[in-house]
């Protein structure tokens, strides 16, 4: 398989070390409808991606995620004309991309993509879960070093107040209408016990619920001022954290109603690259996985 793999490399394939590519670039597939996000290709380093949902096509693959840098390298091999023929781009909530946006694509509607907004106010909410889990185990770290007892009751369902914190992760992800019986048990412990556990998991599921509903921008825009004043009102200081973070990109994320444009096409373009990788077992060639690539991806 190694010999194989070697005279594909070095005779079949036509790859030539000298001329091979370190990043990618195909302005002909540039169109309409754009997506950009970033991914980790090799030992931890990261790539921003720009592809077009039309065509499914790569559109650019460029090493590191800095915005003066992905600038440059844009407007270098992407000419003006064509870039200013973009009418939609969908990214993540990072402001170097929203900078790049600004920058190279200024006749494009910049939609922030629904799933990275939910996954903050998820991931605020999963913070509340484990700054109170880590609460409990510094009473036991103190009690440790103070030789006292810490005795830990256990609930109805038989879990330790640490183990339904730690086991309740995944049931949050989840509306309460796929809950299993035994998670469905586990959440009424915790709601119980952990009053403010039950408030966050209530907003988050109030604004995936937004994100469901058909409606004007005008409508959304009224409903989502509404949810982050019901997250202040919570007095929840990871939720309030959340409510800043949609308000300080409120403008891109209420473009999300006019088209109801995701990310979800870069994303798994993304994941389409990383089976490819997989396939080939890890990337020993950075060089030589990009030529690959450039056949297969462009």
């Amino acid at each position: 398989m190694d010999r194989l793999e070697r005279a594909y490399k070095d005779d079949l394939s036509g790859y030539d070390s000298s001329t091979a590519p370190e990043e990618l670039y195909f302005p002909e597939n540039l169109g309409k409808r754009m997506a950009i996000d970033e991914m980790s290709l090799v030992k931890g380093e990261l790539y921003s991606i720009l592809t077009n949902k039309d065509t499914g096509t790569l559109v650019a693959l460029m090493e590191g995620t800095k915005a003066s840098t992905i600038t440059e390298k844009i407007m270098a091999h992407l000419s003006a004309e064509k870039r200013m023929q973009v009418e939609e781009l969908t990214l993540d909530m990072d402001d170097g991309f929203d900078w790049v946006a600004r920058q190279c694509f200024p006749n494009a509607e910049h939609v922030v993509d629904r799933f990275h907004v939910q996954k903050l106010v998820t991931e605020c909410m999963q913070t509340l879960r484990i700054t109170e889990r880590q609460k409990i185990l510094t009473q036991r770290r103190e009690a440790r070093k103070a030789k006292i007892g810490f005795c830990e009751t256990s609930y109805e369902n038989g879990d330790t107040p640490r183990q339904l914190l730690a086991r309740s992760r995944y049931l949050l992800f989840k509306p309460s209408s796929s809950w299993t019986t035994t998670q469905t048990a586990r959440a009424v412990i915790l709601f119980r016990e952990f009053p403010e556990m039950e408030r966050a998991y209530a907003l988050c599921q109030q604004l995936k619920n937004l994100y469901d509903k058909q409606m004007t921008r005008g409508v959304a825009a009224v409903l989502l001022r509404q949810w982050c004043e019901d997250c202040d009102h919570a007095g929840i200081p990871e939720m309030q954290d959340a409510a800043a973070s949609v308000l300080r990109h409120e403008g891109r994320i209420l473009n999300f109603w006019n088209n109801r444009a995701t990310n979800a096409f870069a994303e798994s373009f993304n994941a389409k690259i990383k089976r490819f990788r997989g396939m080939l077992r890890g990337i020993r060639d950075l060089k030589f996985f990009l030529f690959r690539c450039q056949i297969y991806f462009s």
